[in-house]
């Protein structure tokens, strides 16, 4: 039997405040009473019940949800240790002030003090109960939406690899029949790639040093198609590299800049990736000088940065943040605002 001692001493608070609280109900209607008399007394009965039911309570099979006892024992054991408490309680405090309140109190007394004790032990034991069970579902809640998220992000995975694969295969369709030699360029740049899209797939993240590597490859199978009209930069500080990121997290936003930016433009251009920290925060930056758009226009170009947005958001709890600038003529920049690993 393993006892979680800092629950124990929680409970043990709890009680004690519970009790504190009853004593001073008690003298609030009978102030003729000595406070200090009603107060040993309620603490003593509080001390008992609290102990005999939350250490009797590992003596019986207990359910995993609310770590009570089953069947009968679970009502047995509060009522048992009420009385047990009282019982013992009682004759604590009796013995602290040197009286006996079963010879000194008349009957009437007796019975409102066993009132107040059932009604406050069985009040504090279901706390407890209703406490751990609402515990107990929270963490299951926690645990399901963990699961939820990593199935969501596995989701996300699978959308985008079609994504890029099925324009890059139609991109080799066209090599195929203009320029054999680059088509069967691309077709091994292609298998290198999603060899290493296949060793990262069984993991929601990796490194960044990963993640650059993965876009070193997509940009050199990119580069056969675009050849010179296509040149990059990837930056990666060293002390950043171990940090940790969803996978294919940038891919997509390169993709976005070759397709809507580069593409377009008869001289194509630059794009650069770069890792930086600023204010506390891992910021990833993809540029590239493209055709740009109008900030002011409806946002172009949406599977790729709605995936990305949506990957932020499901993987960083809402504290990722995405900022886009364009300027017309003068290419994209996305900033990918993420909190840094401990």
């Amino acid at each position: 039997m393993r006892i979680d001692w800092i629950d124990k001493l929680r409970h043990f608070l709890q009680t004690m405040a519970f009790s504190l609280t009853v004593s001073a109900v008690q003298y609030a209607f009978r102030p003729e009473h000595p406070y200090e008399v009603t107060m040993v007394y309620s603490l003593a009965i509080g001390f008992f019940i609290w102990a005999s039911v939350d250490f009797g309570r590992h003596l019986f099979p207990s359910t995993l949800e609310t770590g009570w006892p089953e069947g009968r024992a679970g009502v047995i054991l509060p009522l048992a240790g009420i009385a047990l408490g009282y019982t013992l309680g009682t004759l604590a405090s009796d013995s602290w002030f040197g009286w006996s309140s079963w010879s000194d109190q008349g009957l009437p007394e007796l019975r409102l003090s066993l009132l107040i004790t059932l009604v406050a032990g069985g009040s504090i034991t279901y706390y407890f109960y209703i406490r751990n069970k609402a515990a107990y579902l929270q963490a299951r809640m926690i645990e399901a939406r963990q699961h939820a998220n990593e199935a969501k992000l596995k989701l996300l995975e699978t959308q985008l690899e079609p994504h890029m694969l099925f324009n890059t295969l139609a991109n080799l369709r066209v090599l195929i029949g203009t320029d054999p030699a680059r088509a069967q360029d691309m077709l091994d740049r292609i298998v290198a790639y999603l060899r290493a899209t296949l060793a990262a797939s069984r993991a929601s993240s990796h490194p960044l040093e990963c993640e650059f590597e993965r876009l070193h490859d997509y940009l050199e199978l990119m580069a056969v198609r675009m050849g010179p009209r296509l040149r990059y930069t990837l930056d990666l500080p060293p002390d950043l590299a171990q940090q940790s990121v969803p996978t294919l997290l940038l891919q997509p936003l390169v993709e976005n800049s070759i397709k809507h930016g580069l593409e377009p433009k008869l001289q194509g251009g630059d794009i650069t990736v770069r890792a930086l920290r600023e204010d506390g925060l891992l910021v990833l930056q993809v540029s590239d000088t493209g055709v740009g758009f109008d900030t002011q226009a409806p946002e172009a170009g949406g599977f790729g940065l709605a995936q990305v947005r949506e990957r932020m958001a499901t993987a960083f709890d809402g504290l990722g943040r995405v900022e886009r600038k364009s300027t017309p003529g003068q290419g994209t920049t996305v900033l990918l605002h993420l909190p840094l690993a401990p």
